[in-house]
């Protein structure tokens, strides 16, 4: 038998992967389906026959206000530049003025956008046409209470968003390995919420005493019983969105569906599509996954890359090996997300988490757990090593340095591999469901 050659995207640039047939168990992908072959005609029909929910231009009125939510640059993919045209073409029909919209970069706790981000998130036509803001998690003096949540979260909304007339969101929707899936409520939890709001709803990713870690519940594809995810759909009705449109990407970039309407009924029918799209069936688990969180922007920073090695986990046998491609130029962000794996050990994070919450802290603690599934080997730039050796992985340079690594680790022969050339989006699912051990 001969070799299976993978190309897997790292950065702005791919890296090739040869492995012998025999020793390969599968290679995990989303389902092909071809992309929209119009999409900004794709978006207009949505709005025209939303779900639950009168088409846009029927909704808003002359005079109103609206904000539009539009996710940060680590989802440019979501094609808000080709998308946000013709929705403001569908306000204006109804009469509002672009004057009277304004689009939220809906940040949550991650840093500000720039302005060249905005523009290419946006569109420059866009940006010309109407006020395009960032949400400040910490700005206190625009934030607005609208109650607590049966959890006892204190909800605290972007006072724009409170205070306008309608309530426009859009996203993406893929699998969240905290939220279940993401698009919907993120959009307002964590996106334009007040940050002691986002921490008081992150306390919930966590178990219910010190020591249990976080909580196996808050995981990908899970929405009942998922207390962080049922705390945001409260958090979320307290501004009782307008309308929302979400979109499903292909596996290979493109956009696979469009849904508009009912901000909850519209993102439910979304996540159909994204578990049929990207809960992939394995026959088996490996002794070493190599996985990519996709390239850039998807692997700008260790922080995005917790997506890609908790669906690496789902796919390899306890003690195995996971390799991980991903180049971080912008390692340490978001601000303080370094500083976590200072100190030492998954319970002297925990206790921090939990006497001071930090969404960067629960991701560094994600990514800790990550090691007592398999040894992870992570590709990334050489003056990454430091700070990924902190977080319990191994930093290589090259993959087949990292190659060599995990034979090692590994101690086999001739060892099985699964391979996740789109490991952000891709959860392994064994026997119906994705399972750890």
């Amino acid at each position: 038998m001969g070799d299976h050659q993978f190309s897997l995207k790292y950065g702005k640039t791919a890296l090739p992967l040869r492995i012998p047939e025999e020793q390969l168990v599968c290679e995990i992908v989303g389902k092909e389906v071809p992309p929209l072959p119009d999409l900004q005609k794709a978006v207009r029909e949505a709005l025209a026959r939303p779900i639950d929910a009168p088409p846009l231009r029927e909704l808003a009125r002359p005079g109103e206000k609206v904000v539009i939510t539009v996710s940060d640059i680590t989802r440019s993919w979501q094609r808000m530049d080709l998308i946000l045209p013709v929705m403001l073409d569908e306000l204006n029909a109804a009469g509002v003025a672009d004057g009277d919209i304004t689009i939220l970069i809906v940040v949550g706790a991650h840093r500000q956008n720039s302005e060249g981000e905005i523009g290419d998130l946006c569109g420059a036509g866009v940006c010309r046409r109407v006020r395009v803001l960032n949400h400040d998690a910490w700005d206190d003096a625009n934030m607005v209470y609208r109650g607590k949540t049966s959890r006892g979260t204190a909800v605290r909304i972007n006072r724009l968003v409170a205070e306008a007339d309608r309530v426009i969101l859009t996203g993406g929707i893929i699998y969240h390995y905290n939220a279940g899936f993401g698009g919907g409520r993120k959009s307002i939890l964590p996106g334009c919420s007040a940050v002691g709001t986002i921490q008081r709803n992150h306390l919930l990713l966590l178990g219910p005493n010190l020591g249990d870690g976080s909580d196996p519940n808050c995981m990908s594809g899970k929405l009942k019983g998922n207390a962080a995810h049922e705390d945001m759909m409260e958090i979320a009705a307290f501004v009782k969105p307008d309308f929302i449109l979400n979109i499903v990407p292909t596996a290979c970039g493109g956009v696979a569906g469009v849904f508009a309407g009912n901000w909850v009924s519209a993102w439910l029918a979304g996540t159909e599509l994204a578990a049929e799209l990207y809960g992939v069936a394995i026959p088996a688990k490996a002794d070493i996954v190599v996985t990519t969180a996709g390239g850039y922007p998807k692997d700008i920073n260790l922080y995005q890359t917790g997506k890609t090695m908790d669906n690496a986990c789902y796919a390899v046998k306890k003690g195995g090996v996971v390799i991980v491609l991903s180049e971080c130029p912008d390692i340490h962000e978001p601000q303080g997300f370094a500083d976590w794996f200072e100190l030492g050990d998954k319970l002297a994070v925990e206790k921090a988490l939990r006497a001071d919450f930090s969404l960067p802290g629960m991701v560094a603690l994600k990514e800790m757990e990550c090691s007592d599934v398999a040894t992870f080997v992570m590709v990334t730039r050489p003056e990454n090593f430091a700070l990924v050796k902190k977080t319990g992985m191994i930093p290589a340079a090259t993959l087949d340095e990292a190659l060599a690594i995990a034979q090692e680790k590994c101690g086999l022969s001739k060892p099985r591999f699964i391979v996740m050339p789109q490991g952000a989006n891709t959860l392994p699912l064994l026997a119906g469901k994705p399972q750890i051990g």
